[in-house]
């Protein structure tokens, strides 16, 4: 039942099982990750590969349903602590939505150049090899995907305890219950079915854009009152701290991520080549509009003081605007975040995936389900991690790293298609953006990274440099001289036979 059964099943992917299996050369294939622009074809009825079924409203959905999480309903009291007043806190709202609209065409050339899955990892190996791609999986994989996921599922379960405790507030513990099952229901979701994934993915995304219409219609209809009291003295008392205005744009940038993630799961999109860049261009700035109108209803019933006093800035704004159906509020943060933890872990396990495939992590992760064509061992690899994560309660300070270390790699991937530019510059590019547009935003990542380091150092960016140093030493005897354990090749077969799962090979649009 199981084909190609007897592949390689170590780190390294050196045996070109994924080579093409027939002779006429008309076909693509992964291959071994050093050259992933130049790769024959393989045809569609040879071996399995994930099916293309992800259209442009799935797309957009995707884009939405994973920017619009936790982070418009937290974000707003650290960005205003950080800014020290009203108007440079819109500022770096709005700046946060050009960046992240400018990266994202960034990406749509780079995701249209390279169509296989991974994002980042994909363009970091064609411009400068395996060792900075593989780095990037290591820690996307084993730190920043599954701290993204966790912190989405913990805000879930924060709000999902609040709707059916009283006023002595929620258990650590059953928070972390709820979290767990949330993972899990998620988990079964992107296990099951892509198209199911995708459905749940653009329900809870209208669901979403209702909620937040709900929240601005309140401000509007107090904007109508005359509630405007709170529209004074836009600057007065803005930090003149570098560090800081950095520190706030990771505030306001967690907010926007997931700009990039349809890039991760290109294998799956239609037509990418045209979905991908018309994606972008109506979701984010969707988004942006979004963000600015929601603080702008915040304002119309809360001081800059009392919200930067309040944790739960969206649940008082439900109590004192909406009345009788405050409720509205935190079940549209639990519809929020749970349809963004489900686009996370989709777009997370195609990067595992993706990694595997190339030889940099357990092969067995690149294998899909023989039926339901999904890449099963990845989503669940991946929440186990999340898991883990979760019942270990640190998570507090995992924004600031989560962004710090995120940006090293944005920049990473603006810098790539800078060289490709001139390393590769006959390969076809479906879409291309003006070279000023990464080049902007590759430097604006370097102020992210460097500015926080001098102004205000924290424990948490020597963690990300120690973990990179990890990688490096990891790298050296698993991936480069390809050393395995034997008890690889027993967990593999397990692992194929328990999940009904097989190798795959990568097909690229028509």
């Amino acid at each position: 039942m199981l084909r190609n059964l007897q592949t390689s099943h170590g780190f390294n992917n050196n045996d070109d099982t994924n080579d093409d299996d027939g002779g006429d050369g008309d076909g693509e294939t992964a291959g071994n990750g050093k050259n992933m622009l130049a790769r024959k074809l393989s045809t569609k009825g040879d071996t399995l590969y994930l099916e293309r079924r992800v259209g442009l409203y799935s797309g957009v959905a995707l884009i939405v349903g994973t920017m619009i999480g936790s982070g418009i309903f937290v974000s707003p009291t650290g960005l205003l602590i950080r800014t020290g007043s009203i108007g440079l806190s819109f500022v770096i709202w709005a700046a946060c939505g050009a960046m992240s609209l400018l990266g994202a065409l960034a990406y749509a050339e780079l995701g249209t150049m390279n169509p296989s899955s991974g994002a980042e990892y994909a363009y970091l190996m064609d411009a400068f090899g395996p060792m900075p791609a593989f780095l990037f999986s290591w820690i996307s994989t084993l730190i920043l995907k599954p701290s993204q996921v966790a912190i989405i599922c913990l805000s879930f379960a924060k709000y999902a305890v609040e709707a059916f405790v009283d006023e002595c507030g929620s258990s650590d513990f059953v928070v972390k219950i709820v979290a767990v099952l949330s993972i899990l229901i998620i988990t079964y979701i992107n296990c099951y079915s892509v198209n199911l994934a995708t459905g749940v993915q653009n329900a809870f995304t209208a669901a979403k854009l209702v909620a937040v219409f709900v929240v601005v219609a309140g401000g509007v209809y107090k904007i109508m009152q005359g509630r405007t009291e709170h529209f004074q003295n836009y600057f007065e008392n803005t930090t003149t701290s570098m560090g800081d205005v950095a520190t706030a744009f990771y505030s306001g940038l967690w907010a926007y991520d997931g700009w990039n993630n349809l890039n991760y799961v290109t294998e799956e999109i239609k037509n990418p080549s045209k979905n991908i860049p018309k994606a972008i261009y109506i979701s984010i700035p969707l988004v942006t509009m979004c963000y600015l109108l929601v603080n702008v209803a915040y304002l119309t019933i809360m001081s800059p003081d009392e919200i930067i006093r309040n944790e739960a800035v969206a649940v008082t704004f439900g109590i004192r605007a909406l009345g009788s159906i405050a409720w509205v509020i935190p079940l549209s943060i639990t519809i929020s975040t749970f349809g963004s933890a489900n686009g996370t872990l989709f777009a997370a396990g195609r990067l595992c995936f993706a990694a595997s495939r190339e030889g940099h992590l357990m092969h067995v992760l690149s294998y899909i389900h023989i039926k339901k064509l999904t890449p099963m061992p990845s989503v669940i690899f991946h929440s186990i991690i999340t898991i883990v994560m979760v019942a270990s309660g640190t998570i507090n300070s995992l924004i600031d790293f989560f962004s710090f270390t995120a940006w090293i790699f944005y920049g990473s991937a603006m810098l790539a298609l800078l060289v490709m530019r001139y390393t590769r510059p006959d390969v076809p590019r479906p879409y291309k953006v003006p070279i000023i547009i990464p080049l902007i935003i590759f430097v604006i990542s370097l102020y992210l990274v460097v500015a926080p380091i001098i102004d205000k150092p924290q424990i948490e960016y020597l963690y990300s440099v120690m973990f990179m140093i990890a990688g490096m030493i990891f790298y050296v005897p698993f991936v480069r001289l390809g050393y395995k354990f034997r008890i690889i090749d027993r967990w593999t077969v397990f692992i194929q036979l328990l999940l009904q799962v097989a190798p795959t090979k990568l097909v690229l649009p028509e």
